[in-house]
């Protein structure tokens, strides 16, 4: 266990420098010219301030030389400076994280809750009306477009009944909590503001349910396929024998064995939904990775763009290991084969 751990931690820097040298190649090769990020439309015909402007960034260098200038710059965890904020892409980037890790993380609960509880009934209940309909809300997940639910549910819950607020992660006219954690339920909880609290989670729900119905459509249909097979296994059949009652053989012995394999699934859909929250980042505002990375790419920031990517390819990776090792952990014939 320890070995195969060493053996991942080793490979991780040189896959990161895959990521490294595809982004700054793939961004090198646009057409886009990202001097329209530094200099303004009418100082572009001045051949002066282009050239000063080139110089100051860098993009009069040759190719190899600035992929060598960079690397050794992020070496020492420098990753440029945005040509759009002028601040640090490092800076900008650990500002944005918390708050796509706090969506992310209540979009995985959420969805985690309703895969898991679809699955179940659907495999128990097999071919009734509970395990159709159950199979029908997972299609729905798994087909309709994240932007087209996130836009109908904020027109219907947020416009039309005003039950759930709108976009954003605090009421316009809410003053922010002092920033610990960039979490907002938990800085607001840290601040004592329970008012704040309560409006944080409020606007989380939506994006959060949007999110994570997502991939739940995927997972439950996992757990449903797992259960069906489980629950026609010779030791639920033993366990029922001994009189056990059937919550306890369905939660206890069939669910526990099925949570195994879709340790896994759930590990990779928490790691895709960090790096591929950009649609319901943008949708609800909500000032994360993904509407940053949006930013980036409309205004060609070539610096905030690889930076982007890095980050998320480094979280990929992370999680990735994490869910391996918590699958080895859970599942004691993997570690011993």
């Amino acid at each position: 266990m320890i070995r195969y751990i060493l053996r991942r931690l080793i490979a991780m820097p040189f896959l990161v420098l895959g990521i490294v040298t595809l982004a700054f190649l793939l961004t090198s090769v646009t057409k886009g010219d990202p001097l329209t990020a530094i200099v303004s439309d009418r100082q572009m015909n001045n051949p002066e301030v282009v050239a000063a402007a080139k110089a100051r960034w860098g993009l009069d260098r040759s190719l190899p030389e600035r992929y060598a200038i960079y690397v050794g710059n992020l070496v020492q965890g420098d990753m440029g400076t945005s040509f759009i904020t002028r601040r640090p892409v490092a800076q900008d980037v650990m500002f944005r994280l918390p708050a796509t890790m706090e969506l992310v993380t209540a979009a995985m609960i959420v969805g985690a809750t309703i895969c898991i509880s679809l699955g179940v009934l659907a495999a128990y209940f097999r071919n009734t009306v509970i395990d159709h309909t159950a199979r029908l809300f997972a299609l729905f997940g798994s087909s309709i477009p994240v932007f087209w639910l996130g836009l109908a549910l904020l027109y219907v819950f947020s416009v039309q009944w005003g039950v759930l607020p709108g976009p954003g992660r605090l009421d316009a006219r809410a003053t922010p909590p002092s920033t610990i954690t960039g979490f907002m339920t938990i800085d607001t909880l840290l601040a004592g503001d329970m008012r704040l609290f309560l409006d944080a989670v409020w606007h989380l729900i939506l994006p959060a349910f949007v999110l994570g119905w997502a991939v739940a459509g995927t997972i439950s249909r996992l757990v449903r396929a797992n259960m069906l097979e489980i629950l026609s296994r010779d030791f639920i059949l033993t366990a029922r024998a001994k009189g056990a009652g059937e919550f306890r053989v369905v939660i206890r012995h069939a669910l526990r064995n099925t949570l195994v394999p879709t340790l896994t699934v759930i590990g990779y859909s928490f790691a895709y939904l960090l790096t591929g929250a950009v649609l319901t980042e943008t949708i609800f505002s909500w000032p994360g990775m993904g509407s940053y990375a949006v930013e980036a790419a409309r205004g060609l920031d070539f610096p905030a763009i690889i930076g982007v990517t890095i980050v998320g390819g480094i979280i990929f990776l992370v999680v990735n290991l994490l869910t391996d090792i918590a699958y080895v952990i859970a599942n004691p014939r993997v570690r011993l084969g």
